[in-house]
């Protein structure tokens, strides 16, 4: 049982979610908006907006703090650059998820996460 447990699993080992959410974020700080299944939309809210709220400072060690976690130079600058200002005045939330439909091979509830 997960009661009271600190995060999703995701049925996978420690590395592979790692690479899950970070290549999960690089794809939504570049496009703005995925789809993906409820559970790892879920997981990737509190893994982005983290980023997010370390980004908002936009000095060097924004930068330097964000690359650790993406190890990708366009989507760090994206978003300390254009991302991170929009949200100065505002104290997270700034993610929407968005249910959508069933997936047809697997019945998997899929949903839209976007950057809002």
């Amino acid at each position: 049982m997960r009661h009271k447990h600190g995060y999703r699993k995701l049925s996978r080992t420690s590395s592979h979610r790692k690479a899950l959410l970070k290549n999960l974020a690089i794809a939504l700080i570049l496009n703005g908006k995925i789809e993906t299944t409820v559970a790892k939309a879920k997981t990737l809210r509190s893994y982005i907006e983290k980023l997010i709220t370390k980004a908002k400072s936009g000095d060097f060690n924004a930068h330097r703090r964000v690359y650790a976690y993406l190890q990708d130079k366009a989507a760090t600058k994206k978003l300390i650059e254009e991302i991170a200002p929009k949200y100065s005045d505002r104290d997270g939330g700034y993610t929407r998820i968005i249910k959508t439909r069933v997936r047809r091979g697997d019945a998997a509830p899929m949903a839209f996460i976007e950057l809002v």
